[in-house]
C-alpha cells in the first residue's frame, strides 16, 4: 500500500511543479502587462505634450545699421582719400587695401 503522508510520489511532485510553474507564469504575465501599460501611458503623455508645445521660431536678425549719409559736398571724400593716403604712406595699408578702400569711397 502506498504511503499517503510521507514523501510525495512522482505524480504529487509533478502536480506541485505544474502549480508553481502556472503561478509563476501568471505573475510574470501580470507584471509584463503592467509594465507595458505604464510605458504606453508615458508614450501617450509624451506625444500629447509634444503636440501642444510649438517650437519657438528664431527671432529675426536685427537689420544692419544704415550706412552714414554722404556729405553734401565732395569735401568729405577728399578728406577720406587724404587719410587713406596717409595710412598707406605710413605703411599701415597695403596697395591692395588702399585700392579697395579708394574704390569704396569713390563708388559711394
Amino acid at each position: 500500500m502506498p504511503q499517503r503522508f510521507g514523501r510525495p510520489g512522482l505524480l504529487g511532485t509533478m502536480a506541485r511543479t505544474a502549480v508553481i510553474t502556472g503561478t509563476a507564469s501568471a505573475v510574470s504575465g501580470r507584471v509584463n502587462r503592467r509594465l507595458a501599460d505604464r510605458d504606453a501611458q508615458r508614450q501617450a503623455q509624451a506625444y500629447q505634450t509634444q503636440q501642444y508645445e510649438q517650437p519657438q521660431a528664431p527671432a529675426p536678425a536685427p537689420a544692419p545699421a544704415p550706412a552714414p549719409a554722404p556729405a553734401a559736398g565732395g569735401q568729405d571724400r577728399v578728406s577720406q582719400l587724404t587719410a587713406l593716403a596717409d595710412l598707406r604712406a605710413q605703411g599701415l595699408l597695403t596697395d591692395e587695401e588702399f585700392a579697395r578702400e579708394k574704390a569704396r569711397i569713390l563708388g559711394s
